[in-house]
C-alpha cells in the first residue's frame, strides 16, 4: 500500500475540471484508488464521490493506493496534484 498527503493550493479547491482529471489519471491503474479528507474515504475513480467531499483551498487530502501498479499510480497521482492543485 502506497499512501502521501497533500494539501490543495488551488483556491477553487477540487472543483469539476480537476476531479475529473483526477478520475483520469486514477482510471488508468488496475488498483484500488481512495482519496480521504477529514476521516472521509471515497474511490477516487468516481467524480461524485470525489466531489462530495468538498475540498477547499488549504485543507488536506490522502490517497491510498493499494494493489497492481500502486507504486506507479502514486507517483503519477502525486505528480498531478502538484501540477493541477
Amino acid at each position: 500500500m502506497k499512501e502521501f498527503k497533500y494539501i490543495i493550493k488551488d483556491e477553487m479547491g477540487i472543483h469539476a475540471r480537476p476531479a475529473g482529471e483526477l478520475v483520469k489519471v486514477a482510471a488508468k491503474y488496475p488498483c484500488e484508488i481512495k482519496i480521504e479528507k477529514d476521516g472521509r474515504s471515497v474511490d477516487a475513480k468516481r467524480i461524485m464521490g470525489i466531489m462530495s467531499l468538498g475540498v477547499k483551498c488549504g485543507m488536506e487530502v490522502v490517497i491510498t493506493c493499494e494493489g497492481d501498479q500502486e507504486e506507479e499510480a502514486a507517483v503519477e497521482l502525486q505528480a498531478f496534484l502538484e501540477e493541477n492543485l
